[in-house]
């Protein structure tokens, strides 16, 4: 009540971008505190990594790993930071990142701005202390001119300081990421992260929602053939669902309310293809322990969140979790992993 009383009306009158720095500088000053949620019947171990729960901060948040441990205190279970890219780049031009408020949505053109993986490492190597796993998310430059030498690149960088490594080939705001997605492009670069990571922590593969039935069959052919932990679904969509905002015909990828439909859909098709041969990360419009619970039961092993953070609070974390444990417990779980896909088998 005191986000939305006070605070969300202050942070809605600065500019997003703006905001969203305010938020992280915030974070990283804040007293270290009470650290994930913990409950026996939320614990889990998914790709080798056990997660004192399975609700995560999405990426995109905390691009530059400046607060991971400050996301972990507000009681997520995991945090994954990024995109990160090999070298630092400024992204697109601003204004990049629009609040759609009627609809509970976010549209973002960023385009992978970051300060790069040398200086993101050098952070990552501060936190060797995690009440939670951090993942870190890498990507391609925008000039490059070898994307897949790019992953490569990350995947050697960054596998040091990492639980987990996602390869975003996802986003809509770097031309041309998206035809990695390509079942014999997809398959060239995961060969080319998995031999450069070293130190063999679980490659996680993050993928758009805007997919066809054959790219979906394709991208799960290739993820079990070339090894990897588990697929995030999904990254923003570049379709516009009816919405109601002024700012709704702004370019860049969806986030929030309006993408739960289509990325819930999404993650019922690779389940289908998948079964219990992947596990299945769900990110996209959740915002409360109600909506964690239908992808966990609809086949999502963990959940991530980030739009809806804007709109509910740092609060919201901490809260989904707590309300998952219930929704648990009142139906007769004992861990999570035990509703995981109850619903399609």
């Amino acid at each position: 009540m005191w986000f939305k009383s006070f605070a969300r009306p202050v942070l809605f009158q600065i500019e997003p971008e703006r905001a969203h720095r305010l938020t992280i500088e915030m974070l990283k000053r804040k007293p270290r505190t009470a650290g994930p949620v913990e409950d026996a019947v939320l614990a889990c171990e998914v790709a080798g990594l056990i997660f004192p729960n399975p609700v995560g901060l999405a990426a995109g948040v905390d691009k530059d790993a400046e607060a991971p441990l400050s996301f972990l205190d507000l009681g997520f279970g995991f945090a994954e930071v990024g995109t990160i890219t090999p070298l630092p780049q400024e992204g697109n031009p601003r204004p990049r990142i629009f609040r759609l408020e009627e609809d509970r949505a976010i549209v973002n053109r960023l385009g992978f701005n970051n300060g790069g993986q040398a200086a993101a490492a050098k952070r990552l190597k501060l936190y060797a202390r995690r009440p939670g796993p951090i993942g870190v998310n890498i990507g391609a430059n925008k000039d490059s001119p070898d994307r897949i030498a790019d992953y490569a690149r990350g995947a050697a960088a960054m596998c040091p300081y990492a639980d987990y490594l996602t390869v975003n080939v996802s986003s809509p705001n770097t031309p041309g990421l998206r035809a990695l997605q390509d079942k014999a492009m997809l398959s060239a670069l995961l060969a080319a992260v998995i031999e450069n990571n070293h130190h063999a922590c679980p490659v996680f593969l993050k993928v758009a929602p805007d997919l066809e039935p054959a790219d979906i069959e394709d991208i799960a052919e290739v993820a079990i053939d070339q090894g990897v932990a588990a697929l995030i679904i999904s990254n923003t969509t570049i379709t516009r669902p009816l919405l109601h905002s002024t700012k709704a015909s702004e370019s860049g990828g969806l986030s929030g309310a309006p993408l739960a439909e289509l990325s819930a859909a999404r993650l019922t098709d690779f389940r289908r293809i998948c079964g219990n041969r992947l596990p299945l990360i769900a990110v996209g419009g959740i915002a409360s322990g109600a909506d964690a619970y239908a992808r966990i039961r609809a086949g999502a092993s963990l959940v991530q969140l980030y739009t809806a953070l804007i709109y509910e609070g740092p609060g919201l974390g901490r809260r989904i979790a707590n309300d998952l444990a219930a929704l648990l417990k009142r139906d007769g779980f004992e861990n999570v992993r035990d509703a995981v896909g109850i619903d399609v088998g």
